[in-house]
């Protein structure tokens, strides 16, 4: 299957921070976004709420004069975080006073959120989900189909 560089790059290093305990919803540096940012917070500044979609000030300025980072444009990003935040279990934007899981970096928390992000990325980028399994237990006159 042919994948984009962008991909590739993003998968590598959310990978890398899962196994590594380096991801945790929480920080902006070690979240979904600011993993794939190479651990940096700027994206914060695209837009005013953790977790929202909505592009603010300086991140419409970004995404009309076509900036991207690691690839991304702001809106692609901070649908990345939001759909990361959301499938971890977070009410968003992030609050203090919103629901959130107990354990945010439970291995199976952050496991669905980011399967809810490789799932994205692969939309982004139009290229079959890499999470999709059921291609695996597909028969055809018991066969396997492949």
């Amino acid at each position: 299957m042919e994948t984009t560089n962008r991909f590739d790059t993003a998968i590598k290093k959310l990978y890398k921070a899962f196994h590594s305990n380096t991801l945790n919803p929480e920080c902006c540096k070690q979240c979904a976004v600011g993993n794939i940012l190479d651990h940096t917070d700027s994206w914060k500044h695209l837009s005013d709420e953790h977790g929202s979609t909505k592009l603010n000030y300086v991140g419409l300025v970004h995404q009309n004069f076509g900036r991207t980072f690691n690839g991304y444009t702001p809106h692609e990003l901070l649908n990345v975080e939001a759909i990361f935040l959301k499938a971890c279990g977070y009410q968003l934007p992030l609050h203090h006073n919103n629901n959130k899981p107990i354990h945010p970096t439970d291995k199976n928390i952050l496991f669905k959120g980011l399967s809810a992000v490789v799932t994205f990325l692969c939309e982004l980028d139009g290229i079959p989900n890499v999470m999709d399994y059921t291609k695996l237990f597909e028969f055809e006159h018991d066969q396997m189909s492949l």
